[in-house]
């Protein structure tokens, strides 16, 4: 895992929401997107918000039941709890806020998208794992998506530093496209050497956040955090949206085109739902082998498939 060396986010991929109405997505967001792989929007949600993530996150018992561990390449593991359907509860409701998944739509390029899955990351204090270099389309290529219309939103539940393993990116790497992944313990990994090219001419930015920061990324920008070497817990919950036209060639772990009920804003707070009342379709982590399966063309898997 690489070390703390690494520099801020340039000041032109950096944006703040001033918490009223909707978040005007900019010509100078949309290009940083495009040029730099990502925007990084500060106080997407709010103190308020946050506590009530928290609390919710507390008292699932269907986060609880649904989370499982994956191993990194020094056996050190993180919980995730991962589920495709967006559906009515706190954390579901968040990832369909237009100021995350409109904004997300924006930032595509304004064609329809819809909720891929979502996920809450747990990294505990002393224990929680690394997760290596790797682009998210470096596995959902395998899962019939035909092309990188795809995006992350990385949104901090608590404060991300270098101590609790704070997300990395290399700055502009998706402008090389996918890169071929192999298998490092649980995780899918970016071939090391291409990495290690790339990271000579692309800036590593080191993304230290305050909770209810967020980070849009493209699915090709590659990424990394290290271990959780402190005594402060790193939670996060991502998103991932997909174009409706690159609607997965075949049925997998996670949906096919499923459309999206955008809600306003200010939902999260008013939703008092801990457990959705539809069905989230919680991923079973023995379902999900696309990390380890990564140089597999699985055409095969859409016979028979319309």
């Amino acid at each position: 895992m690489s070390g703390p060396d690494g520099t801020d986010p340039p000041s032109d991929a950096v944006f703040e929401y001033d918490g009223s109405g909707e978040l005007l997505v900019t010509e100078t967001m949309m290009t940083s997107y495009r040029v730099n792989g990502y925007a990084y929007i500060r106080k997407l949600l709010s103190s308020e918000e946050i506590v009530h993530l928290n609390h919710a996150i507390d008292e699932s018992a269907e986060l609880k039941r649904h989370a499982f561990g994956r191993t990194d390449d020094q056996g050190r593991k993180s919980e995730i709890c991962v589920w495709n359907h967006p559906g009515d509860d706190v954390l579901g409701t968040v990832s369909r806020t237009r100021k995350v998944a409109f904004t997300a739509q924006q930032l595509m390029g304004g064609e329809e998208v819809y909720h891929y899955h979502a996920k809450l990351m747990m990294k505990r204090g002393r224990i929680g794992g690394a997760f290596v270099w790797h682009q998210d389309y470096g596995y959902w290529y395998n899962n019939g998506c035909m092309f990188p219309d795809m995006c992350s939103v990385f949104m901090a539940i608590d404060d991300c530093s270098t101590e609790n393993g704070c997300l990395q990116v290399l700055r502009g790497s998706h402008r090389a496209g996918r890169i071929v992944h192999t298998t490092v313990g649980e995780q899918a990994a970016a071939d090391p050497a291409r990495v290690r090219h790339l990271s000579r001419v692309c800036p590593r930015d080191l993304v230290q956040m305050r909770a209810g920061d967020a980070l849009f990324f493209h699915c090709n920008l590659l990424h990394c955090s290290a271990n959780n070497d402190s005594d402060r817990r790193r939670f996060a919950l991502i998103a991932a949206f997909n174009q409706r036209a690159n609607d997965p060639l075949w049925e997998h772990h996670h949906p096919r085109y499923t459309r999206l009920e955008m809600v306003p804003n200010d939902a999260v707070l008013k939703c008092t739902r801990l457990n959705s009342s539809s069905d989230k379709w919680f991923v079973d982590p023995d379902a999900d082998t696309s990390y380890a399966n990564n140089e597999t063309d699985s055409t095969e898997a859409a016979d028979g498939v319309a």
